[in-house]
């Protein structure tokens, strides 16, 4: 007898995105004369919103359940959610992220008082998002995880600045679970039902020798491990029971490149035996993620979107490859709790990855045609 499957009504659904596009020229345009003082912030403002709402309507006609975005508005995946914490800037940094063969721009955050998640502009971004978004579509929030600004505020040379105004380690955790649940809970109020926390920090601990700016040492592990993982559960304790909470796991994305290496095995646990997310957005598209054991670490009813199609390439991948390894992920996950999705986004930072926006939606249309093949119509 076939397999059936639940229709999916929530994020994440079978064939999905992790969140950023490519930006389209006139928004880079526009953002280069910004930053040379040719245009006002209102007029930037003016380009973000109308490329926002040209893709939203190409995710809708793609057949996305869930948009985003695109992260139009950020320069970073990251730092720009940090930089709109209150007591947080930007600031330079001494060196930018070390990847695979490319060094990004030099640019951090630095503590200009207590944390707080207060009037955060995210909120009012999402409200415009959702506001040109058809009814019956979700709109997605990404954000980088809790762990993601732990571990911002402690690179070399931020953890000297970061105790003047945090002596004790546990009061600054507390006010980083704070300020996110103040942005959660604003983000609820706009409305928002899914929220994605995009989180590195374990693809850098599963590759801790290669980062030695991380401060990481074996010892070190197990205690980072557990500060991550209650980090983020602390994050969106007493969600509203109707907040759908996922978090995407990465190990670098950035011009086509990445930073870190290695399987899940060594992260498994705490990471799917006690975060309490939704579903787990999980790289698969190369040898560097390991194999799919780790999997049977995950809590019960859990979902997994397999990120097996790259947001590196523009070169698409063969359909019966995906549909042979979403099979063989299945001996590990139920396939009613698998889906599918690229292992990133295509464009982390606004210099985005080496493929064009065609090649973009065909690994979209990809999804779409595989998930329709593993799941039928309850997609």
């Amino acid at each position: 007898m076939a397999q059936t499957f639940t229709q999916r009504t929530q994020s994440p659904f079978r064939y999905d995105i992790v969140g950023s596009f490519l930006r389209p020229q006139a928004l880079k345009q526009a953002r280069a004369q910004f930053q040379a003082d040719k245009i006002s912030a209102a007029d930037l403002t003016a380009v973000e919103d109308q490329a926002i709402i040209d893709l939203v309507n190409k995710e809708v006609k793609a057949g996305l359940h869930a948009v985003t975005d695109g992260e139009f508005r950020r320069s970073w995946w990251h730092l720009d959610f940090f930089w709109g914490l209150e007591g947080v800037q930007k600031a330079a940094a001494d060196t930018g992220y070390h990847f695979h063969d490319e060094v990004t721009r030099a640019e951090t955050v630095k503590l200009t008082g207590k944390i707080s998640g207060h009037n955060h502009p995210f909120a009012q971004h999402f409200k415009f998002t959702a506001a040109h978004t058809p009814a019956g579509i979700q709109v997605k929030q990404t954000i980088p995880a809790p762990s993601q600004f732990l571990a911002e505020l402690l690179r070399q040379p931020q953890q000297s600045q970061v105790e003047q105004f945090y002596p004790n380690q546990d009061e600054l955790l507390a006010d980083i679970a704070q300020a996110y649940q103040q942005v959660i809970s604003d983000l609820y109020a706009a409305g928002c039902r899914t929220i994605q926390l995009d989180d590195c920090t374990w693809g850098a601990l599963a590759d801790w020798q290669a980062h030695p700016e991380h401060l990481t040492t074996p010892v070190d592990i197990p205690e980072l491990k557990q500060t991550y993982v209650q980090l983020n559960n602390a994050a969106f304790v007493d969600k509203p029971a109707d907040l759908t909470i996922n978090t995407h796991i990465c190990r670098g994305n950035y011009h086509s490149t990445w930073s870190y290496s290695g399987g899940y095995q060594s992260v498994a646990d705490p990471l799917f035996s006690q975060e309490n997310v939704q579903a787990y957005y999980l790289e698969y598209d190369s040898q560097r993620a390991g194999d799919f054991s780790p999997l049977k670490l995950l809590t019960p009813k859990k979902y997994v979107v397999l990120g097996l199609v790259t947001s590196k390439s523009g070169q698409l991948e063969d359909r019966t490859t995906l549909i042979n390894r979403i099979q063989e992920a299945s001996q590990y996950v139920d396939l009613d709790y698998l889906a599918i999705s690229p292992q990133c986004g295509f464009a982390s930072t606004e210099e985005g990855n080496i493929l064009t926006e065609d090649q973009q939606w065909s690994k979209i249309q990809l999804l779409q045609d595989v998930a329709q093949e593993v799941w039928g119509h309850e997609i």
